[in-house]
């Protein structure tokens, strides 16, 4: 007998005894009886006389605005709106002239085959340089001026 066959005769084995099994353990631990669910539910009928039943609710949705419900929106978050944004100064609206006025000037000038000075160039180049450091430099990332000696924990 080959290797193969006799590991083919034992799945055979486990195969035909998988169902024996089954039978064979429900039969030692029945499953008791309070366990067992109903194959349908218990129907309850309630009958209610057209004098007995409520009336139903009238609902007028053509002029509904956003502050009245939806039924198709019902559960949704409608967020507050946004407040307006900080006003900027002088130097900072300079600052971001110059980071994107700098290439701007480059791409047009290459865009329309311009003839550039050394001096064009040299002040389109330091323009955005110096607009990208006035902005890295007025971040403000340091820690507030009333917060004291101690930095807080340190890693």
């Amino acid at each position: 007998m080959t290797p193969q066959s006799d590991e083919d005769e034992v799945w055979r084995q486990i195969v035909a005894s998988f169902n024996d099994t089954a039978v064979r353990d429900s039969a030692d631990q029945p499953w008791p009886d309070s366990e067992n669910l109903p194959s349908e539910p218990p129907r309850r009928v309630v009958k209610q006389s057209d004098e007995d039943r409520p009336p139903p609710a009238e609902e007028n949705f053509s002029d509904a605005g956003p502050e009245q419900a939806d039924p198709d929106d019902e559960g949704h978050y409608v967020p507050p709106p946004p407040p307006p944004l900080p006003k900027t100064d002088t130097t900072t609206k300079i600052a971001w002239l110059a980071l994107f006025g700098g290439p701007a000037y480059l791409l047009l000038s290459a865009a329309l085959n311009w003839n550039l000075q050394g001096w064009m160039l040299f002040t389109a180049v330091a323009a955005f340089i110096g607009g990208f450091v006035a902005l890295v430099v007025r971040m403000g990332d340091g820690p507030p001026n009333d917060s004291g000696w101690d930095d807080g924990a340190v890693i």
